[in-house]
């Protein structure tokens, strides 16, 4: 009954107060798993040295896909939920429960063998060289060997949070955190074991974080928990999830064919070292988009059951106090890569030569991010409120229709600069077209009630 009371509360808490009792939590959780990947980084950087950075680097695309799916199934499920619960439809919301489990299954394995099946052809097409390839595939091998546990793992902690256990699905990360850290400094630190030091860090802290969350489920006083009969794929449930998590999932599939395009370049025009410090540019800009990630998880369930229970002037409200905390947050990003910059590189390794190319590329990569918290949170709305052509079009709208002719044309002129350039260009002009849409939207809406009373 507190369980119910919690999602009831959904359609009747001060929405500000709602959406720091959901966020909180997800940012805490969304911050400490970009953390954990830093800590890698740092320790591969710092033990192995900068040519592990740059394989590593090169994993980045396979990180990117296997997010996707999972993505599709954790997004598009908890969205469902959320929307259920705010109908209070709590039978089917707990058939997407058990439709959730049975698709990361099926999902996480297919991936892992296909993968495995052709690791070294996919990470030549992905950008690495003969002195890369070693490390990536290294790390590779044992990431894909456990990634059904990435893929549950995330699933779970998306379904915790629809089921209004935020703070549960917050210590299922901090304890995949701590455990990373301890596990990196026995496995790499202590016992040398390199790269593969850091993908059985990752796989062994997610597992024993799994059936935490397997046992929070299993509580049959559970509003939502595991029960049989809810395992059997239900064509209408799997079109649901499907169709609402399309959107995460294509904005992860283009994120994988970026970052390949951008691995090739910079090996084109500057070198293994270049994409070293693309990979060092890249986590400490994902602290910040984490960031932005866990506030919009936050906001997710919360506009969700609003949409669900036709509260539009709530809805509107999150969305606004989303879009100023994101706003916040992307300042503080772009403010810590113009003040601090050399710090930031100087953790990942001690080479001179790459610390040099990571500053520049921190700076550019990080240059327009004041913008992108906007169009982020703007994206999940329209997630948010099944509007899913509006986010699909949003999602892919910096990386397909903006950065890719950018990484093609630009290098050509201004070689290794060029690359760099195309980043802060794209985010500029994908944030202009999400406001122009966002625009329209509130201008209809705003109408709408007034067009209906004259009906």
């Amino acid at each position: 009954m507190n369980n119910k009371k919690a999602t009831l509360e959904l359609g009747t808490k001060s929405v500000g107060r709602l959406l720091v009792q959901y966020a909180l939590p997800a940012i805490v959780a969304m911050t400490a798993a970009s953390l954990y990947n830093i800590i890698d980084r740092v320790f591969i950087g710092q033990v192995v040295g900068p040519m592990a950075i740059s394989g590593l680097a090169i994993t980045f695309p396979f990180m990117n896909l296997a997010s996707a799916f999972g993505a599709a199934v954790g997004v598009g499920a908890s969205t469902a939920i959320s929307v259920k619960l705010g109908q209070r439809d709590y039978a089917t919301a707990e058939n997407i429960l058990g439709n959730t489990v049975t698709l990361n299954l099926l999902i996480g394995i297919s991936f892992s063998v296909i993968c495995l099946l052709f690791l070294d052809p996919i990470l030549r097409f992905f950008g690495a060289s003969d002195a890369t390839i070693p490390y990536a595939r290294s790390f590779m091998e044992i990431i894909l060997a456990g990634n059904v546990i990435s893929h549950m793992y995330f699933g779970m902690n998306a379904v915790l949070r629809a089921a209004s256990k935020p703070r549960q699905a917050m210590m299922a990360t901090l304890f995949t955190v701590v455990m990373n850290i301890l596990l990196d400094v026995v496995f790499i630190w202590w016992w040398h074991w390199g790269i593969r030091g850091a993908a059985f860090a990752t796989i062994i802290s997610q597992a024993l974080a799994l059936c935490w969350q397997m046992e929070q489920f299993a509580n049959q006083k559970e509003l939502l928990h595991l029960k049989r009969g809810i395992y059997r794929l239900r064509r209408h449930l799997v079109e649901n999830i499907i169709a609402i998590g399309i959107s995460p999932f294509l904005m992860n599939v283009c994120a994988c064919v970026v970052v390949i395009f951008i691995n090739n370049q910079l090996v084109r025009y500057g070198g293994d070292m270049a994409v070293g410090a693309y990979g060092i540019a890249n986590s400490i800009a994902m602290i910040f988009v984490m960031f932005v990630i866990g506030l919009n998880q936050g906001m997710q369930p919360i506009a969700g059951y609003n949409y669900g229970s036709q509260q539009t002037d709530r809805l509107m409200r999150v969305v606004k106090l989303a879009v100023f905390a994101a706003t916040g947050i992307m300042v503080t990003g772009w403010l810590t890569a113009h003040l601090a910059p050399y710090y930031c590189a100087r953790m990942f390794t001690t080479d001179t030569e790459l610390i040099r190319q990571a500053i520049k590329a921190i700076k550019i990569n990080m240059m327009m991010f004041p913008f992108i918290g906007f169009q982020m949170v703007v994206t999940n709305f329209f997630q948010c409120i099944g509007k899913v052509k509006i986010s699909i079009f949003l999602s892919l709208s910096r990386q397909l229709l903006f950065l890719i002719p950018l990484l093609a044309v630009l290098p050509h002129f201004f070689g290794l600069d060029g690359v760099w350039s195309s980043l802060p260009a794209s985010d500029f002009t994908a944030s202009l077209v999400a406001a122009v849409i966002m625009f329209v939207y509130m201008r209809r809406l705003t109408h709408q009630p007034k067009e209906q009373s004259r009906s």
